[in-house]
């Protein structure tokens, strides 16, 4: 069965009947991992397990695990630092910042890889503009060549760990005050402005060979009516057309209130998110969105997003981590990165 366009949530830290039919439907091509979904790295691998052998090829599964604020899995995982700190690090030794954003990334990979976790969707690539709460220190910096270069080098170091990387929020969510979330977020500046401003980090991690794109619920009307993430003019213009990105594109939750300020129904918002260009669409802490849209959904993949779907599968899931406890390449990074100042708390979505 070929995966769908739908990634979706559990209940808890098992499998229930209603979690496998969910997951069992042709619609269905993921899994989106929550706090609520762990207990410890053992619970983790026998649930990762059990939705891996659902299916064939076995079912994405996703978690935010960006570090500071962001990072679902807690105790026995490393504590990861909020990306401003390795921001902080690139003000006054842009090479130790870049050797340990690699750390940090190869970290966050080997961990939640050796778990039958996929990926993370990170680096966040906003440019910290002093305004956004919602962003704030999840992004490295408020230069963008600062912010491409720290992204840069901890996708390398995702990559080490077996891991795809997904920059978010495309074209950039830093500049407003609104959390989309829970409000209609509107950024009122100009296509130039944001071009020569936000663009530049997800311009040159495209480059770079960036896997993944996750758009913004945010309108920026001098540019377009819609949400980025319902946008043929940002998905298909911009992002395929002018930036050249071939990548996989997940929309954010679309249960989120800046999708719903845009469309009410769950349905007309998966249809308008795929319609736009996003391969695949998240719907969060919803479960009678998530059965509207798989019971109302008509929508076949094409081979094109199959094989960017495909490209998003973890290398060399190991499911040991004793194994990753005895790799000294990990031990050291582990080391290196562990003082690093790390936030507390965290955000209740994406």
């Amino acid at each position: 069965m070929a995966l769908g366009p739908v990634m979706l949530d559990i209940t808890g830290t098992e499998l229930t009947g209603d979690d496998k039919r969910r997951l069992l439907h042709p619609l269905t091509g993921g899994v989106i991992l929550f706090t609520r979904n762990y207990t410890d790295q053992r619970q983790l691998i026998e649930l990762t397990q059990q939705i891996h052998a659902l299916r064939n090829p076995h079912l994405l599964i996703a978690v935010d695990h960006e570090g500071g604020r962001v990072q679902r899995f807690r105790e026995g995982f490393t504590r990861l630092p909020a990306m401003r700190e390795l921001g902080k690090i690139w003000d006054k030794q842009p090479a130790r910042a870049h050797h340990l954003a690699l750390q940090v990334g190869y970290v966050l990979a080997a961990e939640l890889n050796a778990c039958g976790v996929d990926f993370s969707f990170t680096p966040v690539l906003d440019i910290d503009h002093g305004q956004s709460g919602v962003i704030g220190d999840r992004a490295f910096h408020s230069d963008p060549q600062a912010v491409s270069d720290l992204a840069h080098q901890l996708m390398l170091g995702l990559k080490k760990g077996g891991m795809p990387a997904i920059g978010k929020h495309f074209p950039g969510h830093g500049y407003i005050h609104a959390d989309s979330h829970v409000q209609k977020s509107i950024d009122p500046r100009r296509y130039a402005d944001i071009e020569m401003c936000d663009l530049i980090p997800f311009r040159q991690m495209i480059d770079c060979g960036l896997t993944g794109i996750m758009p913004a619920h945010v309108i920026y009307p001098e540019a377009d009516a819609e949400p980025a993430g319902f946008s043929t003019f940002w998905l298909q213009k911009i992002l395929r057309t002018e930036l050249q990105f071939e990548g996989c594109i997940f929309s954010d939750d679309l249960s989120m209130r800046g999708a719903g300020e845009f469309l009410e129904s769950m349905l007309a918002r998966a249809q308008a998110a795929l319609t736009a260009g996003c391969d695949m669409i998240l719907v969060c802490n919803n479960a009678a969105g998530a059965d509207e849209i798989l019971n109302g959904l008509q929508w076949e993949m094409s081979a094109t997003s199959l094989s960017r779907l495909a490209r998003m599968h973890a290398r060399n899931h190991s499911g040991s981590w004793i194994k990753l406890r005895e790799n000294g390449d990990y031990v050291q990074a582990v080391r290196e990165i562990s003082g690093i100042g790390c936030a507390s708390g965290e955000l209740p979505l994406q």
